[in-house]
């Protein structure tokens, strides 16, 4: 499925609104002088999931696209098969509450009784085996061109978003080639990840020729995910876990992080990549649009 003509310049679907005034809130404080300062703050919801009957977790987000946090965070967590037949997503902002109801009748007791609590910031879980989720996979042999990789992550990293208006967040992409299509923000990478995987599936996007691109460390949480979500490329401007590492060998996962300015690692799945950018027409990252990562883990 095609949304996007590779003349438009805006190539974004879904991107942030930071000027969302349910998303920020005005805080009085001092700064480092004793001044005064006013400033914003990011906000942060809890939102409680159900399938079908079932309460299943009550994840910290900052409350936009509440549908596709709960179907992707299914899916993700394996309790939404791919070829579930969903017949309704309903939420109440009043209780904070989205219930996703599906044809098939499902019960998860025992599962959620067995979870793993992962790396990822604060309401990130991962049910069951883990590597599960590695057997069988298949991951298409998409082309990753360097002239892509450079012209995508200028243009994510000259969005406006919620970070560079109130920080304390994480964002993650869905792209094209050098086309961003879908930036979802949130408190945590993980539901990020989640709003996107929730979009894909209504949406009915094929992963096969998409690149997943984030602003957090490339951890065994985020392989994982991006691995079930079928989607090939996984680029970061953050640094890897060593476990991140050996699961996107293992499921040929190409993963690029340190990706900042003309700089990138490659650690996996390196056959993808076409070196076809002069590194002398590429520009450094600017100050004025670099990331928290950039301060963080290497």
């Amino acid at each position: 499925m095609s949304y996007i003509s590779p003349m438009n310049k805006d190539s974004y679907i879904i991107k942030p609104n930071p000027l969302d005034p349910r998303l920020t809130e005005r805080v009085s404080g001092i700064d480092q002088t004793g001044a005064k300062i006013d400033t914003s703050v990011t906000v942060e919801r809890a939102l409680t999931i159900f399938l079908n009957g079932q309460e299943i977790v009550t994840a910290m987000t900052i409350g936009d696209y509440p549908d596709y946090l709960a179907v992707g965070y299914l899916l993700n967590q394996n309790m939404l098969l791919p070829d579930d037949v969903v017949e309704s997503v309903d939420y109440d902002e009043e209780l904070s509450v989205v219930v996703v109801r599906t044809k098939r009748k499902t019960n998860y007791e025992k599962k959620l009784k067995k979870k793993v609590q992962t790396s990822g910031c604060a309401q990130g879980t991962v049910f069951g085996d883990l590597m599960e989720a590695l057997e069988g996979v298949s991951l298409p042999n998409t082309e990753l061109r360097t002239s892509w990789l450079y012209a995508l992550t200028h243009k994510i990293n000259t969005t406006p978003s919620l970070y560079l208006e109130a920080g304390a967040i994480h964002g993650c992409v869905l792209a094209r080639e050098d086309q961003p299509l879908v930036y979802m923000e949130d408190v945590g990478r993980h539901n990020a990840v989640d709003k996107i995987a929730g979009w894909m599936f209504k949406e009915k996007v094929s992963p096969s020729d998409k690149i997943f691109y984030t602003t957090g460390r490339l951890t065994s949480e985020m392989v994982i995910k991006t691995v079930r979500m079928g989607i090939p490329i996984l680029i970061s401007r953050s640094g890897f876990t060593a476990w991140g590492v050996e699961l996107a060998r293992k499921a040929n996962l190409t993963l690029i992080g340190r990706a900042r300015g003309k700089r990138f690692v490659a650690l996996a799945g390196e056959d993808r990549i076409v070196f076809d950018q002069d590194l002398d027409k590429v520009e450094e990252e600017s100050s004025k649009h670099r990331r928290k990562a950039a301060a963080d883990n290497d």
